[in-house]
């Protein structure tokens, strides 16, 4: 499982290089140097803060060198290590005032007031949980890449909510929208014992759950690409990031898909100011995050 990275890193160079130019837009703030293997950002209203998870080190060992850092909307860094002793933090996501971190095994607990971790749940069977989704009655939803399972998190006890046949493909990206759960997949489930990112590149699909039927819709016929962050558009539509195509991505109600930018590096799970449209994008591999305004590329 340790050469996911390596694997990425050369599935986003190949991809790179086979899909050419297209849209790409100016950042309005680009910060480097606080970050180490960024793989989330995820915007706190309440707070009016930015929060970013730094793996720092191999994506699934077990080494405490991982972090959050607290920004300003408008790209200050309040503090680059405003929490630290995980492990390989990824996706973010709130209830309250609690930010949760999924952390290669468990869901970790962060009093946002205080940066003081307030709680950690093992999630059993778990072994890469990857992003991170919560909903408005406190059920914390995360998604193993590698054992092909989204699991619920309530009252610091984890259950599968959906896995194997159900989830269909290898998930990655998640969001609570309304009474359903919507999924993004890296692309078709890897064989037994492969590393994740093995399978056909940038062929993700966007799929939603009935949370109380556990029911599987498609949202759109289209392959999407390598999902990693999904956030509402305000239409009720979508926007992804396509971390293997080095894309940001819009995908209506209606299900069709534009791509709204091409990166020149993967840009992974992304947070998002509805109110002012801002996107702020974590360059894994490149250690930086960057904020790009999408109002001019949503019309």
């Amino acid at each position: 499982m340790r050469d996911v990275f390596g694997i990425l890193v050369v599935l986003c160079g190949a991809l790179a290089l086979a899909q050419g130019d297209g849209p790409t837009l100016t950042p309005i703030w680009d910060l480097k140097g606080d970050f180490a293997a960024p793989e989330s950002a995820y915007y706190h209203a309440a707070s009016n803060s930015v929060f970013v998870s730094s793996i720092n080190g191999q994506i699934l060992d077990k080494d405490g060198n991982g972090y959050i850092s607290r920004l300003s909307p408008d790209g200050k860094v309040v503090s680059a290590k405003w929490v630290t002793g995980l492990n390989g933090p990824k996706g973010l996501r709130s209830v309250g005032n609690t930010l949760w971190v999924a952390d290669i095994d468990e869901v970790v607990g962060i009093d946002i007031g205080s940066g003081k971790i307030t709680s950690r749940v093992k999630v059993d069977g778990a072994t890469f949980l990857n992003d991170l989704a919560t909903a408005p009655d406190g059920t914390i939803y995360t998604s193993d890449s590698s054992g092909l399972r989204i699991y619920a998190v309530k009252d610091g006890k984890s259950s599968v909510f959906v896995e194997g046949a159900d989830v269909v493909e290898q998930p990655n990206g998640l969001l609570v929208d309304g009474s359903r759960l919507i999924l993004g997949s890296i692309g078709p489930a890897p064989k037994p014992g492969a590393a994740p990112g093995r399978g056909p590149a940038a062929s993700g699909h966007l799929f939603a759950f009935d949370l109380k039927t556990k029911q599987r819709t498609t949202l759109t016929n289209e392959a999407v690409g390598g999902i990693d962050g999904i956030e509402p558009d305000g239409s009720g539509g979508v926007l992804v990031t396509d971390v293997l195509g080095q894309r940001l991505l819009h995908v209506t109600k209606a299900g069709q898909v534009r791509v709204l930018a091409k990166f020149s590096a993967g840009g992974a799970d992304f947070g998002y100011i509805g109110a002012t449209r801002i996107a702020i994008v974590p360059f894994l591999f490149e250690n930086r995050v960057a904020a790009y305004d999408l109002t001019n590329a949503l019309k």
